[in-house]
């Protein structure tokens, strides 16, 4: 993972003199890996620091002369200010990390990487051998913490110099930045002196002449006044060279001369050649990080030791990672203090989750032996649970966590083309993606993968390119297959790179067939020559009888156009395949994306699928989403800092074809779940615009099932919030919505005229917000369903304030949302003060025969209300008669439901009550309904034998029987 952005050449110097923070003013997060540091440090008291495998805690400073070296005081305050200035610098984390919370910060936790030690026989072995694996370190080479990395070899000779190496994604960046870390905070004593130097930003000088001195001072401004004692600081000096292939070395005494005098101006790499060479400053101690292929630049008779970073080779270390990532206790103001965020209980939830399916589903460990995608699910997970940044989008996760890893990387700097590692990537491991994504298939053979890499390899220099992909970055996109049933294969490190990839390349305009990549070329020549010709011939026809010819040369001006049309026929053919991909009639009944997405990280809960079944077919429903989530403007801005710019005529008209395809497939019914991707297509693409449009014939949204979490209540707000048609009815049922979710959807609430919000778990505090929203001045509800709620009392004190200055309800369900007695008098007492309600449901809520009366007769006396629920109370024989006298005798006044028959006659609500009975029969205490039910059933028999009308008696029968098949379900008496 790279520093953050692409280093400038004034990384070191420009914006260092800032004044530093104190270290207290860092709460340290402690766990109980934690060990809290003991004794003085240089920058004030120690911060809490987590190590593990190569804590530089223990080293010592050696004894003897070196004990101190820059013992004046002038000399001691330029290393403080120097030790100050790096510690603020390397310290400020990207935008990215920030979202972990703000008291998140490198120096304060980390997890060391595997780094063990390697020979030079070992990196000579040739490239053919070279695998996607990262086998375990052997035996008889043993793996080094940082305090190692300078100790004696095992012949006993000093190490000057050490070089790590690890592919891209195993964490040089962020280790160097730590080891820098450790040397302010004073947890490097061996070391009094530290520089590091990024080659990438050596690079960019050129070879323009600058001395050693000068570089250490353009960077370190304090340090200008103790060069002159550098060359005396012998081991005690450690220079930092991060990014060796950046650098094009040379290291053959006819291309770098001898130098030995740091004040002697010299190209850039010259003077990395002799430091290396150890003929300038030969005590100093150097630390080299570089990507393998680059590893050959240094010859070996130079190198101490050779140190491979392998990542997370122990899923108790990604555990570990995980641990801290999500554990931040403070992640809550990430957001902007919008929203609630997880409780340390729903964390440590998830970080156990993970920790079962790392240890069950070595797919996902194998993905995660790379920091850079631990990091990756860390965020992942956090933009799923966590309250959402503004703007922040699952697409812009993964572009900006490319960025971080691809930032200015080329495939090779010694190559003129000086082409951009992630443009390499988008063409060749996005053919694979897409290809995958076209024939359905997540498993890649060998020949696959070589198909796709070495297509169109015509030349050396391509040959060579494909080599230092091969070493540098394979890894981070393919991992071997770990499952057995697909021996021999390769995957995508995570499954949504695949998809994002395939995107990628669509929208990148790669993907062309061969009329395409011909026509163009002949296109444009034929273009060019037929303007000319026609030119000259046109000249010429008026001295000579050939006005034929121009004519037949205008003709060529039409290839052009043709081509076009070609282009644009074929990105209509993609927008169409995209299309179908997102309303595939197959995906139809599955969970939505994003819950896809957090089992695929958390693990399936559940039963599996037995191993004899065949294979479901692969689902590839991000793929549409990752396209359009590539044409915004954000993530086009990113790309191009990658090397992959996506010109906006392209975005334009990908965009244009994905519309007309969209307004033709958009407008069927979807089933809940398809409807969010749909949303969240859109949340995605982030154009209001296009949204707006593209939805404006969208009338009722139905999510009924789907868990609402805080992400998808952003993206329903954010998506369809800002409309203007209205919503004829929104049903959010079973969507296990909380009251900040109730917050969050308000500005789609207030667009809508029937809303759904039962089974919902809502209590009092999700009252405080309906209220507002029945007094808002837009609002424009009609009917509010808020049964099987625990709202009680409390809650309904809170509503009928809304329903005082409400003037748009008129119908309202609280049925089973345990109001009893005091709900329903405060109901009572309140009622007049509405005047436009036509149906009031209050059944199932415990109210006894005063309060149920008492309700009845305000709802009689209610000038609009036409009808009244209060069947399943717990009502008594004669109560439930006074209340039918009274809903018989009422005249204009409401009706009053308490029963399943209306005298001897059975009741026009009697579907009403037992299709409400049904539906709820699962969710509701089955022994409070079999004892209504069989008090129903009872009226019902005692009718039927009062009435000698052989009509009403057939009636009462046929509801009998459904009295008794409900009786029967809840395993009662069904005779």
């Amino acid at each position: 993972m790279r520093w953050s952005h692409p280093l400038p050449r004034t990384l070191w110097g420009l914006g260092l003199g800032r004044a530093f923070q104190p270290a207290d003013e860092h709460i340290p997060f402690l766990i109980h890996w934690i060990c809290a540091l003991k004794g003085e440090c240089p920058l004030g008291p120690h911060r809490a620091l987590i190590r593990h495998h190569g804590s530089s805690v223990g080293s010592r400073p050696p004894s003897g002369r070196h004990e101190q070296l820059f013992r004046s005081t002038p000399a001691a305050e330029a290393i403080q200010q120097h030790r100050r200035n790096l510690a603020e610098w390397f310290s400020r984390l990207p935008r990215e990390e920030r979202q972990f919370g703000p008291t998140f910060a490198l120096d304060t936790v980390h997890v060391d990487p595997v780094i063990r030690e390697s020979t030079p026989d070992e990196l000579l072995r040739p490239p053919s051998e070279l695998a996607l694996e990262h086998p375990l370190p052997p035996a008889r080479l043993p793996t080094l913490a940082l305090s190692q990395l300078f100790d004696p070899d095992a012949c006993g000779r000093r190490v000057q110099t050490v070089v790590l190496y690890g592919t891209v994604g195993t964490g040089k960046s962020t280790l160097v930045r730590k080891m820098v870390l450790d040397w302010c905070y004073g947890r490097l004593p061996a070391f009094e002196l530290l520089i590091p130097f990024s080659c990438e930003d050596l690079s960019s000088l050129g070879p323009a002449p600058a001395s050693l001195c000068q570089l250490v001072a353009q960077r370190y401004t304090p340090l200008k006044e103790i060069l002159p004692l550098m060359a005396t600081t012998g081991s005690r000096l450690l220079f930092v060279l991060h990014g060796l292939e950046h650098l094009n070395l040379d290291f053959r005494l006819a291309g770098t001369g001898l130098c030995s005098d740091p004040e002697k101006p010299e190209a850039p790499a010259a003077i990395i050649v002799n430091l290396l060479r150890k003929y300038m400053l030969p005590e100093a101690r150097i630390l080299v990080t570089t990507r393998p292929s680059a590893i050959g630049r240094i010859p070996s008779k130079y190198v101490g030791r050779y140190g491979e970073i392998c990542g997370f080779s122990d899923t108790n270390l990604q555990k570990l990672y995980f641990q801290l990532r999500l554990n931040q206790p403070d992640c809550e103001h990430s957001a902007g203090g919008m929203g609630v965020s997880a409780t340390p209980a729903q964390r440590d939830n998830l970080v156990e989750m993970l920790s079962r399916n790392l240890e069950g589903h070595h797919q996902i460990a194998a993905a995660c032996f790379l920091p850079s995608y631990c990091w990756l699910v860390c965020a992942t997970l956090h933009f799923l649970h966590a309250p959402t940044p503004a703007g922040q989008t699952l697409t812009s996760i993964y572009t900006s966590f490319l960025r971080l890893n691809f930032n200015g990387e080329m495939v090779d700097s010694t190559d003129p083309s000086k082409l951009s590692l992630m443009a390499y990537a988008a063409r060749t491991m996005g053919k694979l993606a897409y290809d995958g994504v076209s024939s359905r298939k997540t498993y890649f053979s060998e020949e696959d993968v070589h198909g796709c890499l070495e297509a169109g390899i015509r030349t050396e220099e391509e040959f060579q390119l494909l080599h230092v992909f091969r070493r540098d970055a394979l890894r981070f996109f393919l991992a071997p297959c770990v499952e057995p049933e697909h021996p021999g294969t390769f995957v995508f490190t995570v499954p949504a790179m695949q998809e994002y990839l395939a995107a990628l390349y669509i929208v990148l305009g790669l993907r062309k067939t061969t009329l395409q990549r011909v026509g163009k070329e002949v296109a444009e020549l034929v273009g060019r020559v037929g303007e000319d010709v026609s030119l000259v011939l046109g000249i010429v026809a008026k001295l000579l009888p050939l006005r034929v010819l121009p004519l037949l040369f205008n003709l060529l001006k039409v290839v052009p156009r043709v081509f076009g049309h070609v282009v644009g026929k074929s990105r209509e053919a993609v927008a169409q395949a995209m299309v179908l991909e997102m309303f595939r009639e197959e995906d139809y009944y599955n969970d939505d994306v994003l819950d896809q997405m957090g089992a695929s990280i958390l693990g399936m809960e559940g039963p599996r699928c037995h191993p004899d079944e065949p294979p479901e077919d692969e689902v590839f429903e991000l793929f549409p989403m990752f396209m359009g989530g590539l044409l915004s403007a954000h993530n086009r801005v990113m790309l191009a800092q990658l090397g992959c710019p996506i010109k906006n005529l392209d975005a334009l008209e990908n965009a244009q074809a994905i519309k007309r395809k969209l307004g033709k497939l958009g407008r069927r019914v979807l089933p809940p779940s398809e409807l969010l991707d749909h949303l969240f297509f859109h949340y995605e693409f982030q154009n209001q615009r296009f949204s707006a449009e593209m939805l404006s014939s969208l009338r009722q949204l139905n999510l009924a099932g789907v868990r609402m979490t805080p992400l998808k209540c952003t993206v329903v707000a954010a998506v369809l919030g800002s409309g203007k048609h209205v919503l004829e009815e929104v049903n959010l049922a079973s969507c296990q919505l909380d009251p900040a979710g109730v917050r969050t959807l308000m500005p789609v609430f207030l667009r809508a005229r029937k809303l759904g919000l039962q089974l919902n778990s809502l209590g009092p505090e999700a009252c405080r917000d309906l209220r507002d929203l029945l007094l808002h001045d837009q609002c424009q509800i009609t009917t509010l369903r808020l049964s099987n709620n625990p709202l009680t009392a409390a809650g309904v004190a809170l509503l009928v304030e809304g329903l005082a200055g409400n003037t748009s309800l008129t119908h309202l369900s609280l049925l089973h949302t345990g109001l009893g007695d005091e709900g329903l008098e405060l109901l009572a007492a309140q009622l007049d003060r509405n005047q436009q309600l036509q149906e009031l449901n209050v059944a199932y809520n415990g109210a006894g025969n005063t309060a149920a009366l008492a309700l009845a007769k305000a709802a009689w006396k209610h000038p609009s209300l036409e009808l009244l629920h209060l069947y399943f109370n717990e009502l008594s024989s004669e109560g439930r008669q006074v209340l039918r006298d009274l809903g018989g005798t009422a005249e204009g006044g409401a009706r009053v439901v308490v029963s399943l028959t209306e005298g001897t006659a059975v009741s026009e609500y009697w579907s009403v009550i037992l299709s409400e009975v049904q539906r709820n029969l699962n969710s509701w205490d089955q022994g409070r309904v079999r004892r209504h039910l069989e008090l129903l059933l009872q009226d019902l028999e005692d009718n039927r034998g009062a009435t000698l009308n052989p009509w009403r008696k057939a009636q009462l029968l046929r509801v009998e029987g459904e009295v008794r098949a409900l009786l029967q379900q809840l395993g009662g008496p069904g005779s």
